[in-house]
């Protein structure tokens, strides 16, 4: 089903309405990643959400980063997140926002809420604070500091902005209802002291908004129409609107929610993937095996597979987890019908040509894509000296095996057909070398004599090739739910996550890929150029992904 035909999913709907009453005139979305990490898979399914609505009803849709907790943000993320928007292919509209450029406003706003009675500077310790605010079933206990005078309050908080307490000294909460059924109207903390540097405005500050009080302000002031959130945040929509209703804001926008995306044997906490990094289970928050967009991106995953896959899984208000087999479905699918072919051997057997002359060199054409007109043909040596993949040569096989056996034949890929008359064994008996001769009469064609070979099998010239190093690369966990139930993710880790292949031999017009670009390496999978690792004389391709499902097939064993 296209997404033409697709029905339309219930905030297309809400959209529509809104524009056919008149409540809204133009479209403006956002998406507020907080810079405390890198954005990961379930992140692009907001991106794709907010830009593709943007882009659907002709409005725009901004990029602002929620930079609320300087205690936890860096520069680094920022610089992640505007590159991992640009590779899933969004534009946000005008220059990249922040919060932290409506700390002045926030502040102001807040004076307001101490003007008016709705704000209070409470200097009940942080476990003061929880003890005081009840339960899910008990209604809270009004702060003994709640009743303060307006002209207290305005003279406590001046001197939390000037840093005259310490952290976690006092706080300002707005003042709602201690006996509200909703836990988070219970006079929430909306100022706190934090006395650090921001990314943005250096040592201006040292007390903070909360990412509450700051969400629903900075949307008004850009005049979002539609503040698309993921579920966690529907208890936390009452507040959102209250902050709306009793401050002088320039628009009101209005909440919705959706649910998040959630895949199997994943992990999408940033906080338990920042372990990982942290703890050295990976490679950095862009190590192939992360579900982070950039790991997705090393690892040679397009960006148009994972627009595919949110496009697949649909916009929905019902919380479920989603097999990550649909992720490597639509990978695969977008590769089959993009990727440039190739050959690479894996684990090299050597193979010589008796009756080829010594010193003679043929340059064959293989095409780029079986599709893809855009592709040139790629020219491939041949020589008296091959290599074949060890797996494709045994000395006695049955007839189900169709690759090269001893005193039989097998067709090169895109050459001749060649039948392996001896072997050469090292003295551990390991096959080192198979002797074959090539029929020259059959490039291109069956055999003069009309006998078929069993199979087709890939090679590379020894004279003639790129030396490399091959990553396989598999799920980062074992267990379909990694943390799931209390369990400690961390024992779920995949040990054979990572497999490294050293001395792999590749076709020559490999030299010269780039690093991002996926190849389909013929009968081997899909492998891109590494961006970290490798040189230009060894460069290191990364496997993205098999081109079968091998991973269920083991799993049902």
């Amino acid at each position: 089903m296209t997404s033409e035909s697709k029905p339309a999913h219930f905030l297309q709907n809400i959209i529509r309405e809104d524009l056919a009453e008149g409540r809204v005139s133009q479209v403006v979305t956002r998406f507020p990643p907080e810079p405390n990490g890198y954005l990961h898979i379930g992140h692009a399914k907001s991106i794709c959400l907010n830009f593709g609505l943007a882009q659907e009803f002709g409005g725009s849709c901004n990029l602002r980063f929620d930079d609320t907790n300087p205690a936890k943000e860096e520069e680094e993320y920022v610089e992640a997140i505007k590159r991992d928007v640009s590779w899933l292919g969004y534009q946000w509209n005008g220059e990249v926002k922040y919060t932290s450029d409506y700390f002045d406003q926030l502040y102001e706003w807040a004076l307001h809420l101490i003007r008016e009675g709705k704000a209070y500077v409470c200097h009940l310790t942080p476990e003061e604070a929880r003890q005081y605010r009840g339960t899910l079933t008990e209604p809270g206990t009004n702060s003994p500091y709640r009743d303060r005078s307006v002209e207290e309050n305005l003279a406590l908080f001046e001197q939390m902005k000037n840093g005259e307490f310490a952290e976690g000294e006092c706080s300002l909460r707005a003042k709602i209802d201690m006996a509200a059924p909703n836990i988070n109207l219970r006079d929430p903390v909306i100022y706190r002291i934090k006395k650090m540097a921001h990314h943005q405005t250096g040592d201006k500050w040292c007390i903070y908004p909360s990412y509450d009080f700051a969400h629903g302000q900075s949307d008004a002031i850009e005049g979002i129409s539609h503040s698309i959130c993921t579920l966690e945040f529907e208890d936390h929509k009452p507040l959102y609107d209250w902050f709306l209703d009793n401050l002088p804001v320039p628009s009101h926008p209005r909440q919705y929610e959706f649910a998040r995306l959630n895949l199997n044997y994943t992990v999408v906490s940033k906080r338990k993937l920042k372990q990982l990094v942290d703890e050295g289970y990976v490679d950095g928050w862009d190590d192939p095996r992360m579900p982070t967009l950039s790991g997705q991106r090393r690892r040679g995953v397009p960006p148009a597979a994972i627009r595919n896959f949110c496009e697949m899984i649909g916009v929905t208000r019902s919380d479920s987890v989603v097999d990550v087999g649909m992720l490597e479905y639509c990978i695969r699918d977008e590769l089959d019908k993009t990727a440039p072919r190739a050959m690479c051997v894996l684990e090299p057997l050597k193979v010589t040509l008796r009756n080829y002359p010594e010193g003679r060199e043929e340059v064959l054409s293989a095409p780029g894509h079986p599709v893809r007109d855009d592709l040139p043909a790629r020219e491939l040596p041949f020589t008296r000296t091959l290599y074949i993949e060890k797996e494709d040569f045994r000395e006695e096989a049955n007839k189900k095996y169709k690759r090269l056996v001893l005193g039989k034949k097998v067709r090169l890929r895109n050459a001749y057909v060649i039948q392996a008359e001896e072997v050469v064994k090292n003295e551990a008996g390991e096959i080192v070398e198979v002797i074959c001769s090539v029929d020259l009469d059959t490039l291109g064609k069956d055999p003069a004599d009309g006998v078929k070979p069993k199979g087709v099998i890939h090679w590379v010239s020894a004279d003639k090739h790129v030396e490399c190093e091959v990553r396989l690369y598999d799920r980062l966990f074992s267990d379909p739910n990694p943390d799931a139930g209390g369990k400690n993710f961390l024992d779920s880790v995949n040990p054979d996550s990572l497999k490294v292949l050293e001395g792999c031999k590749a076709e020559i017009g490999l030299a010269t890929a780039a690093a991002g670009i996926s190849y389909q390496f013929e009968r081997n999978g899909y492998f891109c150029r590494d961006s970290e690792y490798g040189s230009a004389e060894k460069p290191v391709f990364n496997r993205t992904i098999g081109l079968r499902d091998s991973w269920a097939k083991e799993q049902n064993k």
